[in-house]
């Protein structure tokens, strides 16, 4: 598949001795949806901020469909979108005049059709005429989307798109990142929203510390750190795990009304048989056995505690 975002070696150490990124190598293909993961302060917006010609990396290559992102400046910054965590409109320009004047900042010939067509795509068009300052949280993050996507860029930057947003627009934002895929934008995508990497991304990148730990295809990432859990509800709450059972990778719930089992089901040498033999022979009856897959959600946080 064709790379359209490689970065290699990437540094970037402040003037205090921050070292913020260290020796990031990345690729992204184009059409995919990449989500970046990370905590705060893991690296996140700094990479970002470097490949959008924001900040100056301290040494490393980035190239943007081939072009140098300092050599090929121009070209390189007009291939990228970016939407940025804060919203950052002109309160008394409309949403029209808006969403021109950022097509016609980076060189583009006026295109109405265009500009209404993304418009009205990110159900836009009724508020056109309307004020910046007149607009809910929700409507002005969707013209910043607008704004990225004004002059055309290969590549687009959503970084952390939903904060702040309700769940109704959240899934609303969503179905529109699939639209942009499908019209052929390769996107990349930073939340703390798990659940919404889960639900768009092709690939999951997690970056700690400034470093990246981890890229891999979300399906092959969650089957292989993943698992699942057989959670058992008891019949009578227990206070702790019984020593003869201390060695089965059991957990017990806040409230002891559960026993939690984590297995890989990969893995045909699983121990459940022998575990619930155990159960019995310690007196621990159930009403109940179920189990679940394990989210992404639960993978970040034990690769981000690793």
């Amino acid at each position: 598949m064709t790379t359209v975002l490689s970065v290699n070696n990437l540094n970037k150490v402040y003037s205090d001795g921050l070292q913020a990124l260290k020796n990031i190598n990345l690729e992204i293909r184009k059409g995919e949806i990449f989500a970046l993961l990370g905590p705060n302060g893991a690296g996140k917006t700094t990479l970002i901020n470097i490949i959008c010609g924001i900040v100056n990396p301290t040494s490393g290559q980035v190239l943007v469909d081939g072009y140098d992102i300092w050599k090929d400046y121009r070209i390189t910054r007009s291939l990228i979108g970016l939407v940025p965590q804060e919203i950052v409109n002109e309160a008394f320009e409309t949403v029209w005049h808006t969403v021109c004047f950022s097509r016609e900042l980076f060189g583009k010939a006026p295109d109405n059709s265009y500009i209404e067509k993304i418009i009205k795509q990110l159900s836009l068009w009724d508020k056109r005429n309307n004020r910046i300052m007149t607009l809910s949280g929700g409507m002005k993050r969707r013209v910043m989307l607008a704004k990225a996507l004004s002059h055309e860029p290969k590549l687009l930057f959503l970084d952390e798109p939903t904060a702040g947003v309700d769940v109704n627009l959240r899934q609303d934002m969503w179905k529109k990142v699939r639209d942009l895929q499908n019209m052929g934008v390769t996107i990349i995508l930073t939340t703390h929203y798990i659940e919404e990497a889960e639900e768009m991304a092709d690939r999951i990148g997690v970056i700690n510390n400034g470093q990246i730990i981890v890229v891999e295809e979300k399906s092959a990432l969650m089957k292989k750190l993943g698992g699942k859990q057989l959670i058992l509800d008891l019949k009578e709450p227990l206070k702790t795990i019984p020593d003869s059972l201390s060695n089965s990778l059991l957990e017990l719930n806040s409230n002891g009304t559960q026993l939690i089992y984590n297995y890989n089901s990969n893995n045909c040498e699983n121990n459940i048989t022998d575990l619930l033999t155990k159960l019995s022979t310690a007196g621990i009856s159930y009403n109940d056995i179920h189990t679940k897959q394990v989210s992404l959600e639960e993978i970040f946080i034990k690769l981000v505690r690793k």
